[in-house]
């Protein structure tokens, strides 16, 4: 066995490992963990794979910003673990018949792929050719409208996520940020003038406080 071979079951191993403790850690910061650490390993087998700029930007972009971003909300957040896991075992039928479903269509892109190829496969750019540029012109030229339409469906989920964030709540307290900058110095502060109390002394006089 190779040296990359084994280096692929390596990591492939933890890969998998981490997978299953992300969906069964009891604590939602544990899962977020597993699941830099599933990232990792799967950069780890692009590199083997000679994909270096995708093996690169998952690290930056999905650990180094994504799911820190994840980790810190996870953190913040006072979430009650004995509220989510109520009523668990009644989505175990639904959540089976999706997992068959997506292991069946896995098989069958599999079965496609690598059962029915024959002809050698032939060589994506040339020697003298990175693998960034050839990512790049395939993706700007034979995949241009998939491109723009994944650009799209973020557009719409950034602005869906804008939506619901902003909208108005009983139970929340609103700034309106125009009165915040039309206010004037007078309807900040309010100065009230008021008397002081005189007490009654013990003698039945009536003299002032001392001030």
């Amino acid at each position: 066995m190779e040296f990359t071979t084994f280096l692929f079951y390596v990591f492939a191993l933890i890969l998998v490992i981490s997978g299953l403790k992300v969906v069964t850690s009891r604590n939602p910061v544990q899962s977020a963990l597993f699941l830099v650490l599933a990232f990792f390993n799967a950069a780890a087998i692009w590199m083997l794979l000679e994909a270096e700029f995708l093996a690169i930007m998952l690290v930056l972009v999905y650990v180094g910003a994504v799911m820190v971003l994840f980790l810190f909300v996870v953190m913040m957040i006072d979430i009650n673990l004995d509220e989510l896991r109520r009523g668990f075992g009644k989505f175990i039928p639904l959540a089976s018949t999706v997992g068959a479903i997506m292991i069946v269509e896995a098989a069958l892109v599999l079965m496609r792929g690598y059962g029915a190829t024959r002809a050698p496969v032939k060589a994506v750019s040339a020697p003298d050719v990175s693998n960034t540029k050839a990512l790049g012109v395939a993706l700007y030229t034979d995949y241009i409208f998939a491109f723009e339409v994944a650009g799209l469906i973020l557009l719409v989920a950034v602005v869906a996520a804008v939506a619901l964030t902003m909208r108005t709540r009983k139970d929340h307290k609103q700034t309106d940020p125009s009165k915040q900058v039309r206010v004037k110095k007078r309807d900040r502060v309010r100065l009230v003038s008021m008397p002081a109390e005189a007490r009654q002394q013990s003698t039945g006089t009536d003299k002032p406080a001392a001030e």
